[in-house]
């Protein structure tokens, strides 16, 4: 079977790839704890679930229309206005299969060939790939610790061509969790309009943020930016939703419009029954989100601080998401059974190996110096992974 060069060129999610690695090995028996997955491990509240449920038995299992049911477009447009100052009619608002279902078709409608998109590093991993599967190329913007992993106004502009079509920016971060303040935000604003750049808003962790800091939405900085921006979102994370594949978009008429388009010869419309649960998890109680939210500030604390104990390691704090995102460099060097460790992937494996704890190496970010650990799991599992990879960082030399 000959396989297309752009399917070639395409990698695959090393995140889903390790999950799927740890099932496996839980599968067959092994004690495998695995701080891989990127889903909180919450059941989805009753009221969505009986949503979805009533609307089954009600029959609204056909076609909707593509872009989603007027009900829920009308729910996500009050949505944006309480929680983000933003003012979009439906004609603005295109659902799809989940937020990465949206940033796909965002790409697909935005990139010709050559175009280039900027990726602030540490990115999540299906930046680059969505932006190379439309034909554009990606240009990764370093970041540092130091600045919070967040892109400076200096460095955007020093990445700037007049090929560039898009930045990238998301807040809170996935991996490292880390927040854009407003003034961070409105000075890579000032360029995106001076330039006329698209800004492309990546917001899915919105509603996971910790220490009483304020979530503030790039758009809603004025109505010039607003023009040039997209606003991507979702239930997956805020409402533990992540197998309905429910995502959206808000932006220009124009490319929601065209994204509908898009989505109308691909997969039609996102699952009804998941669109009309949608609509009770943004209009219904939102308790369940805040005991989430909750818990996993606790564990937060717990992993970051466990992890900050040990040898070779150190963590900053996230403000947002539920990721940690520690420096390793400490520990790249060392030899474990004469096998020299020189790379997140190698500590990765290492890790799999010595410790049954399965993590995610910052190569996928890119940034190798660094790992991502999700503490979208147990309060035990966590305390047991941090015990785990205590015990096996002891045995390198």
């Amino acid at each position: 079977m000959n396989i297309s060069n752009k399917a070639k060129n395409i990698a695959p999610s090393p995140t889903l790839f390790i999950d799927a690695k740890a099932k496996k090995m839980q599968q067959e028996g092994i004690d495998i704890i695995s701080f891989g997955a990127g889903e909180p491990d919450f059941d989805t509240p009753e009221n969505i679930k009986n949503a979805g449920v009533k609307a089954i038995k009600e029959g609204k299992t056909k076609y909707t229309p593509v872009g989603g049911i007027p009900k829920l477009k009308d729910a996500i447009c009050a949505k944006l206005k309480k929680d983000n100052n933003l003012l979009y009619s439906p004609s603005n608002i295109v659902v799809s299969c989940g937020a990465k279902h949206s940033l796909y078709n965002v790409f697909q409608c935005i990139l010709n060939p050559g175009d280039e998109v900027i990726i602030p590093v540490p990115y999540w991993v299906s930046y680059p790939e969505m932006v190379k599967m439309a034909d554009g190329i990606p240009v990764f913007a370093d970041t540092s610790e130091k600045e919070n992993f967040t892109l400076t106004k200096e460095k955007f502009l020093s990445v700037i061509t007049p090929r560039t079509k898009a930045i990238v920016i998301n807040s809170p971060s996935n991996p490292s969790g880390m927040l854009y303040s407003k003034s961070q935000l409105q000075a890579l604003a000032d360029v995106a309009v001076e330039k006329n750049i698209l800004i492309i808003s990546d917001e899915i962790y919105e509603k996971m943020i910790y220490d009483n800091t304020s979530h503030l939405s790039v758009a809603s900085l004025g109505e010039e930016i607003k023009k040039i921006t997209v606003v991507v979102n979702g239930l997956s994370k805020s409402h533990s939703m992540t197998g309905w594949r429910i995502g959206y978009i808000a932006c220009d008429a124009k490319l929601a419009e065209a994204v509908t388009n898009i989505q109308s010869h691909s997969t039609s419309n996102p699952c009804s029954i998941s669109q009309f649960a949608g609509v009770e998890a943004l209009e219904g109680p939102q308790e369940k989100s805040a005991e989430m939210l909750a818990a996993f500030d606790k564990r937060r604390k717990v992993m970051v601080e466990g992890l900050h104990s040990l040898p070779g390691i150190k963590c900053s704090m996230p403000q947002g998401a539920f990721y940690a995102f520690p420096d390793i460099s400490g520990l790249l060097g060392k030899l474990y059974n004469s096998k020299k460790i020189t790379s997140s992937d190698d500590l990765a494996g290492f890790f799999l190996e010595a410790a049954k704890v399965a993590i995610v190496p910052g190569s996928a970010f890119g940034m190798d110096n660094y790992m991502r650990l999700s503490y979208a799991t147990s309060m035990e599992n966590i305390e047991k992974g941090i015990s785990r990879i205590k015990e096996a960082i002891e045995k390198l030399k």
